[in-house]
């Protein structure tokens, strides 16, 4: 085996690694399952920029199937798949539009139709009819409320995965690999 398919085999196994760390503990903190899948993704960046988009997939590949069986809190596993795992992967994609409007507009129509999907996955898949049990008791406008929160929220995230990028690549990455 080549020392750059070794390299590739190792930096993923380890950004797997501790993305898993931070899907499992999402059943130890509640509080933070929409955080720590969010946080679990955000270690694609460094796949996407020092390995590319391919193996990005590929480990978020596997800490998709793998969060199913390590991560005992199935709605933040089926977050990070449906949506935080690859986002960090798919947004250099989007972002290649020149047109920020309509950049901004497909990210959020991204987000949304993600959501949505999740939403419907958790609920009839996994069985957690609960979830609609708790929305009806704040009134008909939850579910809309509850969106516009999360559309509030998924700025905010964009935002702040730009701003790691932008540290990882600037600060964090010649450090790293004048290492290597």
């Amino acid at each position: 085996m080549n020392k750059k398919l070794s390299f590739k085999i190792t930096l993923g196994g380890i950004i797997a690694a501790m993305s898993l760390i931070f899907m499992f503990f999402t059943n130890v903190m509640p509080l933070l399952a929409y955080t720590l899948p969010a946080l679990a993704g955000a270690f694609l960046i460094v796949i996407v920029i020092e390995l590319g988009k391919k193996w990005a997939f590929l480990t978020y590949a596997a800490v998709s199937i793998l969060s199913y069986f390590m991560t005992p809190d199935k709605e933040a596993a089926v977050l990070f798949t449906m949506f935080l795992g690859y986002y960090p992967i798919v947004k250099s994609i989007v972002e290649k539009i020149k047109f920020r409007p309509l950049e901004y507009l497909s990210k959020i129509a991204l987000f949304n139709v993600s959501i949505i999907i999740s939403y419907q996955i958790i609920i009839r898949l996994f069985g957690m009819k609960e979830l609609l049990n708790e929305f009806k008791e704040f009134g008909k406008y939850s579910i809309p409320v509850f969106l516009i929160a999360a559309n509030i929220a998924f700025i905010l995230y964009d935002i702040a995965l730009t701003g790691v990028i932008s540290t990882y690549i600037n600060t964090f990455r010649p450090k790293i690999m004048k290492r290597l």
